[in-house]
């Protein structure tokens, strides 16, 4: 190859990093939402299955699981909360003190929006009744497992 196509792959090579950052980006969350569908499908087949089993026999058909109809991560609410919440609030300190530190205080302005976010997930944690697990079991009603009285 000459210099003039290597002059011109110069000015083209930087831009296909971002390029290729934002497809794979993207393609990786198109293969998570694939496979969580696949996961939801296998698991409602096998429930289907087993009751229609269930029915052949003349046995009591189980209820389906709560995780069928929420789509709540493994810890629910209070525990994403928490987390995002911790690491948003800690990643905008760092990048903040990074700037700061690297003599770019305009820049270490930007550091505000992930800090905000994070203290928004902390109080929203804190603060929501339902994240606790206490409001959403029971209801805050005397039930059998509760002492009333």
């Amino acid at each position: 190859m000459d210099d003039s196509t290597w002059e011109g792959l110069r000015h083209v090579l930087p831009l296909t990093i971002p390029i290729i950052a934002i497809t794979m980006g993207i393609g990786i969350g198109i293969v998570a939402i694939i496979l969580d569908f696949r996961k939801k499908q296998a698991l409602y087949e096998m429930h289907h299955k087993e009751r229609l089993a269930a029915i052949e026999r003349g046995m009591e058909v189980p209820p389906l699981p709560a995780q069928f109809f929420d789509n709540l991560p493994r810890g629910g609410w209070k525990r994403s909360s928490l987390r995002s919440g911790l690491v948003l609030t800690f990643a905008g300190v760092a990048i903040g003190a990074a700037l700061l530190i690297n003599g770019n205080p305009g820049g270490a302005a930007w550091a505000l929006v992930p800090i905000a976010i994070g203290l928004a997930r902390l109080l929203h944690h804190r603060l929501d009744p339902r994240a606790d697990g206490q409001g959403s079991q029971n209801g805050g009603t005397s039930g059998p497992g509760t002492s009333s009285g």
